[in-house]
């Protein structure tokens, strides 16, 4: 079985500085210390992988080509695997077309299986080559490294991907069409959401491990006014020396429209002492606190997907959430929006084992006017 291996470098630079996205603002990401996201990623998956194939015995079986230096050769000789380049040339700033040369590439070495470690804009990338070349029968799996990532595409975590790599090797992986989403992360940026569906991606089926496609909460009465019930509690329950972590979403803008400050609505904010401090990144939240037995971050599930950290919130940093502590932590959630989540489950991807392991285990979750509910996190 032939495996093909491409990595975005620069995808996810944009997250922990605040830049919600890395499309066009590299240099502004490298400005405000941004370091390489993906590489780490893509070694989580190739760490995982190597451990299923010693313990599969199909060292022989199993061939990985991947892209020159930083677009996969780097990370792959770092894990110590056996492994074969394609013959393209790439530059150190690397863009969309060597994505696509590569994909092309890769699909004429015989690879059938391509794993990306990206965002959105390189599964967008990925896509705009299979349909150019005819690339029909080339199946993608994606590697999360991005911001936002609101493609289901994707699976929940590296580690996912290798356990999906073993069943399409040995049959047990069913194939599906995937939603491909096209964010305007310069709107983004404005604090204006603009999402739209850009194609559709062959990849291998096994729900359990993918995250899902994003889905924004509804707009009806009822879910407002469930929403209005929790922050209701939630601005009853703060204590006033304390200091929030505002993570994005309509549901905690609900919040601080009944403390009547500004939210930045996909961005984080930190509310202290009746001050906010709009669209902070990580460097800035560290700046505010003086005393993290006194900070809380509310947070609120994504849509459909159920993640909690780890897409378009990598501002509060794994050391950020590490420090505040799980029992710090406010979920909250609409019963319509956690119905919406597969097996009503949630899901954390951090970017460190450490953290996520932290994580797991159940968490209450607000979800009316002091009504909670327990929830599982994987």
């Amino acid at each position: 079985m032939n495996i093909g291996l491409l990595v975005n470098p620069i995808a996810g630079m944009g997250g922990r500085v605040g830049l919600k996205g890395t499309d066009g603002v590299v240099e502004e990401a490298i400005k405000r210390g941004a370091t390489p996201v993906a590489p780490g990623r893509a070694l989580e998956f190739l760490t995982a992988f190597e451990s299923i194939i010693i313990a599969s015995n199909l060292k022989d079986a199993i061939r990985i080509v991947t892209c020159p230096g930083i677009m996969g050769e780097d990370v792959v000789q770092e894990a110590g695997l056996k492994h074969e380049v394609i013959k393209i040339d790439i530059e150190n700033s690397t863009d969309a077309e060597d994505t696509k040369d590569c994909v092309l590439a890769l699909y004429e070495d015989e690879v059938r299986l391509l794993v990306f470690v990206g965002g959105d804009g390189t599964a967008r990338d990925i896509m705009d080559a299979v349909k150019s070349y005819e690339l029909d029968d080339l199946l993608v799996l994606g590697v999360p490294a991005g911001v936002k990532m609101y493609s289901g595409i994707f699976v929940v975590n590296p580690a996912d991907a290798a356990e999906v790599v073993k069943m399409v090797y040995d049959g047990t992986a069913q194939t599906a069409e995937f939603e491909i989403m096209d964010a305007d992360e310069r709107a983004i940026r404005k604090d204006q959401f603009m999402i739209n569906l850009y194609g559709y991606l062959l990849g291998p089926s096994v729900p359990a491990r993918f995250q899902g496609t994003k889905q924004a909460s509804p707009e009806t009465s009822d879910e407002q006014e469930a929403q209005e019930a929790i922050a209701r509690y939630v601005v009853e329950e703060m204590d006033p020396d304390g200091i929030y972590i505002l993570g994005p979403g309509t549901t905690v803008k609900t919040v601080t429209d009944l403390l009547n400050v500004k939210k930045t609505t996909l961005g984080v904010d930190v509310y202290k002492q009746g001050s906010i401090y709009n669209d902070v990144n990580e460097d800035r939240i560290l700046a505010l606190v003086d005393d993290f037995s006194k900070v809380w971050i509310i947070v609120s599930p994504i849509g459909h997907q159920g993640i909690l950290f780890g897409r378009g919130n990598q501002q509060i940093s794994p050391g950020i959430i590490e420090r505040v502590g799980k029992d710090q932590i406010m979920v909250i959630s609409t019963p319509s929006k956690l119905k919406g989540i597969a097996e009503e489950t949630l899901r954390v991807d951090t970017g460190n084992l450490e953290v996520d392991k932290m994580l797991r285990g159940y968490i209450r979750v607000i979800t009316d006017y002091n009504e909670m509910r327990l929830i599982k996190i994987e």
